[in-house]
């Protein structure tokens, strides 16, 4: 193990943040980091538990907790408090195929499980977020990340419809196999959710294009502006390919029922991150290319992640004023008697939005139980909203949303964002390869640990098989769908 009692002589100490008026300015990614032995000390934290919780991943009220892709967390650790950089990369990199990606966006599942905290605290879990991330930066900073290129190659072909997390991750694995895998993404860049998804100062998206200039050194080749079932046909991947991997996501958002939701103005939230993040890329926001917020009143409908990066995103465009609407209650600050530890914790956490709202703003952007009950309109653009206190009950076994009868309220509104979750994937790829989709918009398999769709050769992963997940879970996904792929290819699999 790392240290004896590292975690009775080190406190945990995580990576710092640029302070909310300061980063606000810009679309850089605001995190700072400890210095070597800082982190040395992090690591010594890890007690290499006799049961690891953190790498278990195991179900638990019909949630899963601990880390999907089962990380060796305290073997990394362990090499990490001894300055075994090279080491603890080889040992990370053994079960995780993008530690830059889950070091920053992923909401550290591993850490909520972590012994440390299991007395309900979850401040005193070690950081094993940071920890991945400075393991995997100190590896491309010293070289160690080098083009692995197969020294046989299978002769087997694979598509990989779709780029990103869960398409990244199978094409990663088939090829280190020997197979030749094509990406085709729709898109003018490659990352999918990555790239579009995720705002830039979330995750830069010079990490995102070091790791595919790294996977295009190692043989996988990009076919961008390729969209599978308009512009290509099914028809001529089918017959070019030996297997095909669908990974395009559960893009097919939850609309907005209010009256008055066509007005203009009111926008699917992933929509118009991705139109800014283009602008961003493509001209530094010169070009204009998407709906600006500047001096406007935002009101964006979910109170999740998405939500939040949109309330990050339209502060840094200089709003007027920012508004989430969450239909559940406040959670509270600290762990009920019901949600034990090593369960996912649901507790109330201030974001970096929500932190940078009440900067501004001076005021938390959240409002909670409440929803739109129309959109007002003047000249077909949004003019206002009407919102309504809203609450859960139960009426014969089923849980029934329920508007709290004298509850509406008028508020300013020029631009809705809706960021309420989303129905499955988008049919039209599904139905150009014939594959058959569940109740829940997503493409069928035999069961939830399968990857083999109703049609010979054609596999599915990620979102678009699991439905809207965490950026670990398409990885992990990602992962297994390869391994499942490639023992159809060969036989067996040694993945």
């Amino acid at each position: 193990m790392a240290m004896a009692e590292g975690f009775l002589e080190y406190a945990r100490k995580t990576n710092g943040d640029v302070p909310p008026e300061k980063r606000i300015k810009n679309f850089e990614e605001f995190h700072t980091y400890l210095n070597n032995e800082e982190r040395k000390c992090q690591a010594a934290r890890c007690m290499n538990c006799g049961v690891p919780m953190c790498q278990s991943a195991i179900r638990l009220k019909g949630m899963v907790t601990g880390c999907p892709l089962h990380n060796y967390i305290p073997e990394w650790n362990d090499a990490l408090y001894k300055g075994q950089f090279d080491m603890a990369a080889w040992r990370l990199l053994k079960t995780s195929s993008f530690p830059e990606f889950t070091g920053r966006v992923c909401p550290a599942l591993c850490e909520k499980a972590c012994n440390c905290g299991n007395g309900g605290d979850i401040q005193e879990a070690v950081t094993i977020h940071d920890n991945e991330l400075y393991i995997i930066e100190k590896a491309f900073e010293s070289g160690y990340m080098k083009p692995q290129i197969p020294e046989v190659r299978s002769g087997k072909k694979v598509a990989v419809i779709g780029s990103g997390p869960s398409g990244l991750a199978v094409a990663d694995l088939l090829n280190r196999r020997g197979h030749s895998v094509t990406v085709y993404e729709r898109s003018d860049r490659i990352g999918g959710l990555l790239m579009y998804g995720i705002p830039n100062m979330k995750l830069n998206k010079k990490i995102v294009e070091r790791r595919v200039n790294l996977m295009k050194a190692e043989g996988v080749e990009f076919v961008v502006n390729a969209d599978i079932g308009r512009n290509v046909k099914a028809e001529k991947i089918l017959e070019e390919y030996d297997a095909v991997a669908l990974c395009c996501g559960a893009k097919k958002a939850r609309p907005l029922a209010a009256k008055g939701s066509d007005a203009e103005g009111v926008m699917f939230a992933v929509d118009w991150l991705s139109s800014v993040t283009k602008s961003l890329l493509d001209s530094e926001l010169k070009d204009k290319k998407f709906v600006d917020v500047k001096g406007k009143d935002v009101v964006i409908l979910g109170g999740g992640d998405t939500g939040n990066d949109c309330t990050g995103t339209a502060i840094r465009l200089g709003c007027k004023s920012v508004t989430q609407l969450e239909m559940m209650a406040c959670p509270p600050e600290k762990r009920s008697p019901d949600n034990p530890w090593p369960e996912w914790p649901k507790i109330l956490k201030v974001d970096y939005g929500a932190e940078e709202s009440i900067e501004v703003f001076k005021k938390d952007p959240r409002v909670y139980k409440t929803t739109i009950k129309e959109v007002h309109v003047k000249d077909g653009h949004v003019a206002g909203l009407t919102t309504v206190q809203v609450e859960f009950v139960n009426v014969d076994g089923k849980r029934v949303l329920k508007e709290i009868e004298g509850s509406e309220k008028e508020i300013p509104c020029d631009i809705v964002l809706i960021a309420a979750g989303f129905l499955g994937a988008e049919e039209y790829t599904a139905k150009a390869f014939s594959v058959e989709l569940g109740q829940r918009g997503t493409v069928a398999t035999g069961s939830a640990e399968s990857y083999a769709t109703n049609v010979d050769k054609v596999f599915t992963a990620g979102d678009m098989h699991r439905g809207q997940s965490l950026v670990v879970w398409a990885i992990a996904e990602g992962r297994a769908c390869a391994a499942e792929i490639d023992r159809y290819l060969m036989g067996y699999s040694n993945l």
